[in-house]
C-alpha cells in the first residue's frame, strides 16, 4: 500500500512542481502526533506562518505550537523562512509539498506501523469531516463550485496489479491537473482511496 498525504495529511495547493519526500522512521513517528499533523498541514496549505498565528488558528497556545514546530524541524519536516520576522519573531514553511510512504516501509517495525496507521486513519477522519462540512455547507456557494464538487464510491472486482494500475492512473492525472495549474480559482480537496473491501 502506497500512502501519499499532504492535508492534515496531504494534498497540495500552489503553482509548479511537487516537492514530495517519502517519511522516515523518525519524521514517521513525529509527524503521528495531531498537533504536528495540524500544524504541517497549515503551512502546506495557507503558507508560511508564525508559531503565534499558528496558534491563534488552532485555538492552542504559542508555547506548544514553538515546542512542535520545533520537534518537525528537527527531522526536516518544518524549517525557518529566511528574510521574514523581525526581531525574535521566527516565520516557518513546510520543507516538502506532500509525504508518503509505502506499507513495506513499515511492516517490520511495531512502533512504525503504529505511527503509520494512526496518520492514516486521522486522513481518513479528517477528510470525513471535511466532506460533512462541504455537503452541510454547499449551498451557500455559487451553482458552478456545487455542480463542479462531487462525492462519488464504486465497486470493482480487480486483482492486486489493476488495483495498483488503477491507483497510479489516478495519481497521474492529480499530478497532470497540478502541472497545468495557473493560480486561478479556489484551493480544492481530493481525496481517494482503493483498497480491497474486507469481509463484514
Amino acid at each position: 500500500m502506497c500512502i501519499k498525504l499532504v492535508h492534515r495529511i496531504c494534498a497540495r495547493y500552489g503553482v509548479g512542481m511537487k516537492r514530495p519526500v517519502r517519511l522516515d522512521s523518525r519524521q514517521l513517528r513525529v509527524l503521528a502526533h495531531p498537533l504536528r499533523s495540524r500544524l504541517l498541514s497549515a503551512l502546506r496549505l495557507d503558507g508560511p506562518a508564525t508559531a503565534t498565528k499558528l496558534a491563534a488558528a488552532m485555538e492552542s497556545n504559542t508555547g506548544a505550537t514553538s515546542y512542535h514546530l520545533r520537534q518537525l524541524a528537527a527531522v526536516g519536516l518544518v524549517t525557518e523562512e529566511a528574510g521574514q520576522g523581525q526581531g525574535r519573531e521566527r516565520w516557518w514553511r513546510a520543507a516538502h509539498d506532500e509525504h508518503g510512504w509505502e506499507s513495506r516501509d513499515v511492516a517490520d517495525d511495531p512502533d512504525d506501523r503504529a505511527a503509520a496507521t494512526w496518520l492514516t486513519e486521522y486522513q481518513v477522519r479528517t477528510f470525513a469531516e471535511l466532506i460533512a462540512e462541504w455537503t452541510r455547507d454547499h449551498y451557500s456557494h455559487p451553482p458552478a463550485w456545487r455542480d463542479a464538487a462531487e462525492v462519488s464510491d464504486y465497486g470493482l472486482t480487480l486483482p492486486p496489479d489493476r488495483l495498483r494500475a488503477l491507483n497510479d492512473e489516478l495519481h497521474a492525472v492529480i499530478d497532470r491537473y497540478q502541472r497545468e495549474a495557473t493560480g486561478e480559482g479556489e484551493q480544492v480537496l481530493v481525496f481517494f482511496a482503493g483498497f480491497p473491501r474486507l469481509p463484514r
